[in-house]
């Protein structure tokens, strides 16, 4: 298969997953904790498929292409290290595709003033620019964009819900 049909085809999952990225939700496993991957992505943590057959390295860059969406703890805008192969790969697919454009969307929980968390899901969404930059991707490929608390993926006024909504969206443009 060519290089471009392989480009091409990530690019189509990236877009379907976008489409389908409020259906399925993060699993929580504790009261405090950033949510985790979704069981659909949960083999590009490890080296392993669902069936227990090793993963080739097209198929780990599909996984991690697929998730678009980091999580981070309260009040915070550092990135965890458990997003730093999924960064590597969207900003790998950016360097290779120059005219491909993606929007990052900053967001917080409720908790906080409105005008706090419009800077927070600022520095957020900055703080994924900056990586994505360092590894590659051009400053013309990336906007940002901040809804704060405005536009959360859970309604909830609990751990769960803050957890969930604290985080910022790849958005690929078409």
């Amino acid at each position: 298969m060519s290089y471009a049909k392989v480009i091409t085809i990530a690019v189509l999952i990236v877009l379907l997953a976008a489409c389908g990225r409020n259906a399925a939700k993060p699993d929580e496993s504790a009261t405090e904790a950033v949510p985790t991957d979704t069981d659909s992505t949960r083999g590009a943590a490890g080296t392993s498929s669902p069936s227990g057959t090793a993963l080739t390295e097209e198929e780990r860059a599909r996984q991690l292409l697929a998730q678009l969406t980091i999580y981070f703890d309260y009040d915070s805008s550092e990135i965890r290290s458990d997003f730093n192969d999924m960064l590597r790969a969207h900003a790998r697919q950016l360097a290779q595709n120059p005219n491909m454009r993606v929007r990052l969307e900053g967001h917080a929980d409720e908790r906080g003033s409105r005008e706090y968390n419009i800077a927070l899901g600022e520095r957020r969404a900055q703080a994924v620019r900056q990586v994505l930059q360092l590894q590659g991707a051009s400053s013309t490929q990336l906007s940002t964009v901040s809804y704060g608390e405005e536009r959360p993926v859970e309604l909830g006024h609990d751990d769960t819900s803050w957890a969930k909504n604290r985080r910022v969206e790849l958005v690929y443009a078409n």
